[in-house]
Formats: C-alpha cells, sequence, structure tokens
C-alpha cells in the first residue's frame, strides 16, 4: 500500500564539471550505492546482458555518505535515494538518470503472526488516506435538478440525500475528491444547488 509520503527517486548522480552526461557513458566505471542490487539490474539492462553474468561496471557497496563517494575518488558516480537534491546539489552532483521513483509503503506479509492486528493498522491507514484525499461536500438543491446534481457528487458509493421541510427541495452530503473541489462547487452552483459547504475529513472508515 503506497502511504503517499516520503516521496524520492534512486537516481545516477554524477559530478556537475565531470564529462559524464548519460548512464550509458558509465558502462565500465566504478558506481558507488548502497543499493548494489537496484544498481546492479540498471547496469544489466544498459550493457544488455542477463542477470547474474559478469558486468564491465564495477557496483561498490558503501553503507553512508554515498555522495562524497565521487569527491573522495571512491567511485566515478553514484545511485542513491534523493528527494530535494539539496543534498546532491551541495555536494556537487547533478542526475543523469532515474532508476525509479518510490514512496513509504505498507509491505504485508503473506502469512502474518497476527492478521488480525495487520487489518486493524492497514484500516486505520487506508481511513487517514482517504481523508486527505477527500472532503464533504454539503448543499441544498432542488429535487427537480437532483439527477443533474448527483452526476457531479456521485459520492464514493452513494450520496446522502435527505428531504427538507420544503419538499421541492433536499439536503444532499457526498464525498468529492479534495482537488476537484472548487470545480464541484462552482458547477454545483451553477446547476441551481446553494447552501454549498465543504468539511475537511479528519479520519474515516471507508
Amino acid at each position: 500500500m503506497d502511504l503517499l509520503f516520503g516521496r524520492c527517486k534512486l537516481q545516477v548522480q554524477v559530478p556537475e564539471n565531470g564529462p559524464y552526461e548519460k548512464p550509458e557513458q558509465l558502462i565500465g566505471k566504478t558506481i558507488v550505492s548502497s543499493f548494489t542490487n537496484l544498481t546492479r539490474q540498471y547496469f544489466e539492462e544498459l550493457e544488455g546482458v542477463r542477470p547474474g553474468e559478469p558486468l564491465k561496471t564495477k557496483i561498490k557497496f558503501v553503507g553512508g555518505s554515498v555522495e562524497a563517494s565521487c569527491a573522495l575518488g571512491v567511485g566515478d558516480a553514484i545511485v542513491d535515494l534523493v528527494e530535494s537534491g539539496e543534498t546532491m546539489k551541495a555536494a556537487g552532483l547533478h542526475a543523469i538518470g532515474t532508476i525509479l521513483n518510490t514512496s513509504a509503503h505498507l509491505i504485508i506479509s503473506r502469512n502474518p503472526s497476527h492478521p488480525e492486528l495487520v487489518e486493524v493498522i492497514k484500516s486505520r491507514l487506508e481511513g487517514v488516506l482517504a481523508a486527505q484525499r477527500y472532503v464533504l461536500c454539503n448543499y441544498n438543491a432542488p429535487r427537480s435538478m437532483l439527477p443533474s446534481l448527483l452526476k457531479l457528487t456521485p459520492g464514493r458509493r452513494a450520496a446522502t440525500v435527505s428531504p427538507l421541510d420544503d419538499g421541492e427541495w433536499v439536503a444532499v452530503s457526498s464525498m468529492v475528491e479534495r482537488k476537484d473541489m472548487g470545480n464541484i462547487m462552482d458547477k454545483l452552483k451553477e446547476l441551481g444547488a446553494s447552501d454549498i459547504l465543504v468539511f475537511e475529513i479528519s479520519n474515516c472508515r471507508v
């Protein structure tokens, strides 16, 4: 499960003032990384060799401060996780290739020792993620316009529609995606809805 935070890239980084402009130029050179398996797979593809076959490129493991390796003469390039890029820039490095984009994930065993606890944790995380993605949109509308309005705000499963004292009007409550909130409010108003309110969702179970 993607937890949607800790986003970063595993990148090939080289000295800014160096001769390398693309990853293919590093074939046969020394690459330093904490992620040697992924680095090897990447250069296997670049070299066109099968997994496990000898590489021209040397992959060297370093456990920390990988960004200093080029300046220390340990390697010609590095492969490391990059978030903002400021650390690499400070070390005089820049990216010439991206191996993968990644983020924090929840990894669940196929045979967990405590499956009930795993489900509780998973459900709670899903609730927080849904709360970050959605807001609750409430509005009043003429009953005659309901079909058109519900096309805009169908909800995750279905919108909640409640009658008002005025039988010609209804109250609608629906979860909508946060990124679409502004456009949806504008369109609801154009279609005749009123008293349009949007509320934050602090947590939920969906």
